[in-house]
């Protein structure tokens, strides 16, 4: 009964003691939990590289694999084939649908793309995107006030959106939101965000695609072509010779 109850009386918490202001320039100091940790990740490397080892150890030479007759060797470089250099959502949807249908959807997930930006006040730093304001001479430029001019405040001036004027900052009301509404609306431009994120490399695939396919339309075609270099992934890019229509 007594060793059952001993479980439940109060024990002592045994502290360790933090980093010392005199040592405080070596850095932090490492606690049990942190080597504890450090140990578990270090020997689950150390039997990850025992495992490939005895792999390397036990591996037939003239074992044969399908990807020995579709690779390629150029200049000692390991060359794959197109379908196998790209990723497989890509190749998956090349292999079901057409360039119309990416074309499509590629204008679709660029609408989105924008209006998300426009939700997070995301605008791209762009000098073709500018407000011009003419005046006569040169004494105008210098005696210009932007803040005056456009009528509003100091703070405002560099803003491309939501520009508050002088008389809506004095008559608006100011309302402090909640916590709860602080909370909510983080999140929600948590979400937004990771949306916009996932859309981009969307972005990026549906593009990545079209060329392909468009590349491998035009290969199928008649012209005299030579490689010129490669892409990112290592893939030959093309160019053609320029020829007389009749």
């Amino acid at each position: 009964m007594v060793s059952s109850l001993r479980k439940f009386a109060p024990r002592r918490e045994h502290k360790e003691r933090g980093q010392i202001s005199s040592r405080k320039k070596l850095g932090f100091l490492e606690k049990h939990k942190d080597y504890v940790l450090r140990a578990r990740d270090y020997n689950e490397k150390q039997r990850q590289l025992k495992r490939l080892r005895e792999r390397a150890s036990t591996r037939n030479p003239d074992e044969f694999y399908f990807n020995m007759e579709r690779s390629q060797m150029q200049d000692s470089v390991h060359v794959e084939d197109r379908k196998q250099a790209l990723p497989a959502d890509i190749q998956k949807l090349m292999d079901t649908q057409d360039v119309t249908y990416v074309k499509m959807q590629r204008d679709i997930n660029k609408k989105k793309i924008e209006k998300l930006q426009q939700e997070l006040h995301i605008v791209e730093d762009d000098d073709s995107v500018r407000h011009t304001v003419f005046v006569d001479d040169k004494k105008m430029v210098k005696e210009f006030d932007a803040a005056k001019h456009f009528g509003t405040t100091e703070e405002f001036v560099e803003r491309k959106h939501n520009r508050p004027r002088e008389e809506d900052l004095e008559t608006a009301e100011i309302v402090r939101p909640s916590e709860n509404h602080l909370k909510r609306a983080v999140k929600v431009r948590e979400t937004r965000l990771v949306e916009l994120r996932d859309r981009l490399v969307r972005a990026d695939q549906l593009q990545r695609a079209e060329s392909e396919m468009l590349l491998r339309k035009a290969l199928k075609e008649k012209g005299r072509k030579k490689k010129v270099g490669k892409d990112r992934l290592g893939l030959a890019v093309y160019k053609w010779k320029a020829e007389r229509k009749k």
